[in-house]
């Protein structure tokens, strides 16, 4: 059921994304900037915050396509020209785009990034934004503060008599999932449970695990009160959010691209949880979320 819910989300995201274009076109706007948004909160609130530079430093419309299955139809779409701008991460260059170097050292993923999708895509990677959305081991602060955890390798000593919940598919992938992190850090874990990853959360919250994989911005990291351990071994790839936006889009609106452009560098792993967990715990709009962080850090006018 979740996976056909998931294919008609992505279905009617496509026809709303093809409608938008086409009314551009029929009412003869060329002045319009298309900005895409995957499924996921922060996405959402990047994309408003795109919207609301854009329009506040320049004289062009921007419109917001949300809830786009993924960051590989998102790439599709900005190559056909059907969006300008989107967030993505320099994790996807592991998507097949385009020939890589094999690495996880994060700025020379970032650097393939930004060259890759130049060459082949016509898009401009911007530096990041300033925080990585990526796989994160978790555990619940008091446990990290009595146990001294602060990185992966420090559980090494604890972790035979550790109950980790995880993903069910990242516990059964042998090349980037659990069978190759015990080779990697040379240790496993006493006992693993599978699940759906949105209850990893809870199920470490409420102790009936005692560790857990999820991801390095998700809201429920503050909801529940959870720390997330460094990956000193460099296990996962890196996946740090940038702004994305075809070069033609740039020459034909260079304001565009400037008004963009102070979002880099401007929030970290933590200003993104909070910005999260706005949306998804206290069930503000994106936008309003959005709104009110840039006047906070002084790029909205009050």
């Amino acid at each position: 059921m979740n996976l056909i819910y998931r294919r008609m989300q992505a279905a009617v995201a496509v026809l709303c994304l093809m409608a938008v274009v086409l009314s551009a076109s029929a009412c003869g706007t060329t002045d319009q900037i298309v900005i895409g948004a995957q499924t996921f909160t922060e996405a959402k609130i990047l994309a408003e915050m795109y919207r609301a530079l854009i329009e506040d430093r320049t004289n062009v419309d921007a419109k917001v396509i949300p809830d786009l299955a993924s960051s590989p139809l998102i790439v599709t779409a900005m190559k056909r020209g059907d969006l300008q701008v989107a967030t993505l991460y320099s994790g996807e260059i592991f998507n097949n785009h385009f020939p890589i170097e094999d690495t996880k050292d994060r700025a020379r993923v970032l650097e393939q990034a930004k060259t890759g999708f130049d060459r082949y895509f016509g898009f401009k990677w911007f530096d990041p934004l300033g925080f990585e959305n990526t796989y994160a081991f978790t555990v619940r602060k008091d446990v990290a503060k009595e146990k001294g955890f602060t990185k992966i390798s420090d559980v090494k000593p604890e972790a035979g008599n550790m109950r980790l919940g995880v993903d069910t598919t990242w516990l059964e992938r042998p090349s980037d999932g659990y069978p190759a992190f015990t080779k990697h850090y040379g240790f496993s874990f006493g006992s693993t449970y599978p699940m759906e990853l949105a209850l990893v959360y809870s199920a470490v919250a409420n102790k009936q695990v005692d560790i857990v994989l999820a991801y390095s911005t998700d809201s429920r990291l503050k909801a529940y009160d959870l720390a997330t351990l460094e990956d000193d071994g460099h296990f996962f790839p890196p996946y740090d959010a940038s702004t994305v936006m075809r070069k033609d889009t740039i020459e034909k609106y260079p304001e565009a691209e400037a008004a963009l452009s102070e979002l880099i560098g401007t929030m970290d792993v933590n200003t993104m949880i909070e910005l999260n967990y706005q949306v998804d715990i206290e069930k503000k709009s994106e936008r309003e979320v959005a709104l009110a962080y840039l006047k906070r850090v002084g790029l909205l006018k009050e």
